[in-house]
């Protein structure tokens, strides 16, 4: 058990600046500093909004680099992508242990590239044969979780060792977010942010609409970073003065500008499934690492995250009122704000921080070894 080599593939397109960039650094460097030997296979683009067609072609060439390097690997960890089947099969017919990560249904990609929706019936049915396949899933909230049962059919294999869900939410770099940050990025205080993927499910149509209401406090700004499908709607915005764009802003710079900050904001829609399934947001993480209240929309699992730790304000869904109403009260109310701040970080440093998700990770993938001991381990390549 001490052979610890693990390979790692994801297809999406990680920029840094974006949560998945984060997400993927961090946990593999919490595997590394507990003796895995683990090397990345993600797709290499020469441009940084390549088409569809190259994306295909590069999401093959990296399957096809991986599937390469199978001798040198005791298990693989497939960060979930509609086009990962391929490396799946493969390992499925040489018995390899794959351990699959999941952080939302399969309705976010139809949502970023609504292209996709002509091929729905393959992308689903391959997505649920990649979630059987695997010896073990994680994913973000119980609620997904539960999901990836119904929608593999493990809610048959509970009492077997053989299948398992793990939820391990996003976590943060406690030491990297911290409330002492210093921001080193030229934008008018006081301000409330939205930072990460400019996507469909991120409510940013009701956090421009919430800027514009009469109840958002006049001394307040506006300032989002990220990029994405939605970029369009935070440009108009920014050119109609309501909104200052940032757009993508390295890893190492957003601790300053999410600790200074008057508040961050995930206004996660209930569009799709993710009123059942959950959203447990990096930047949740991140914000009250910095010792930042945030303001969520009443989505589980980051919902009763902020209430369980009294870090910030809960909001209904697409309502731009009641999102500018909570962003008035964090200002006005400096005792309150200043209490949820200590709380914020407090909620980070007691067990939610990136070093605690590698730990938990690790813990899965040695789970997926013994089964491979136990199994009579891989077919040769």
């Amino acid at each position: 058990m001490d052979d610890r080599r693990l390979l790692y593939l994801s297809l999406q397109h990680n920029r840094e600046g974006q949560a998945s960039y984060a997400h993927v650094h961090e946990i593999i460097a919490g595997l590394r500093k507990r003796g895995w030997d683990v090397r990345l296979f993600e797709p290499r683009y020469r441009s940084g909004n390549p088409g569809g067609l190259v994306r295909v072609w590069e999401c093959l060439r990296t399957q096809m680099r991986l599937l390469v390097h199978l001798r040198f690997s005791n298990a693989v960890y497939i960060r979930s992508h509609f086009l990962a089947f391929p490396t799946a099969l493969v390992l499925r017919l040489l018995r390899i242990p794959v351990v699959t990560e999941l952080n939302g249904p399969y309705e976010d990609a139809f949502l970023s590239w609504p292209a996709l929706k002509v091929f729905r019936t393959a992308i689903e049915a391959s997505n649920r044969l990649r979630l059987r396949w695997s010896v073990e899933v994680v994913t973000v909230t119980p609620q997904l979780g539960e999901w990836v049962r119904r929608e593999s059919g493990r809610d048959h294999d509970r009492d077997q060792d053989q299948d398992q869900v793990t939820v391990i939410p996003n976590g943060a770099n406690e030491e990297l977010f911290h409330p002492d940050a210093v921001c080193d990025v030229d934008v008018d205080q006081p301000y409330a942010l939205f930072f990460g993927a400019l996507a469909p499910w991120q409510g940013l149509e009701t956090l421009v609409e919430a800027r514009r209401c009469e109840s958002w406090p006049s001394n307040v700004g506006l300032v989002v970073a990220g990029d994405g499908p939605l970029r369009s709607v935070v440009e108009e915005a920014a050119r109609a003065g309501d909104v200052t764009y940032l757009g993508s802003i390295p890893y190492r710079q957003m601790p300053g500008l999410v600790a200074g900050s008057l508040c961050t904001v995930s206004a996660q829609s209930g569009i799709a499934e993710r009123a059942l399934i959950g959203v447990a947001p990096l930047k949740l993480y991140e914000s009250l690492a910095c010792g930042t209240p945030v303001v969520v929309s009443d989505i589980p699992g980051q919902a009763e995250f902020v209430r369980d730790h009294s870090c910030g304000l809960v909001v209904p869904p697409g309502d731009a009122e009641a999102l500018a109403g909570a962003v008035a009260r964090l200002a006005e109310s400096v005792e309150e704000r200043a209490a949820m701040k200590v709380h914020a970080r407090d909620a980070i440093v007691r067990g939610n921080r990136w070093d605690d998700r590698a730990a938990a990770t690790h813990a899965v993938l040695i789970r997926a070894l013994r089964r491979r001991h136990r199994t009579g381990g891989p077919r040769e390549p």
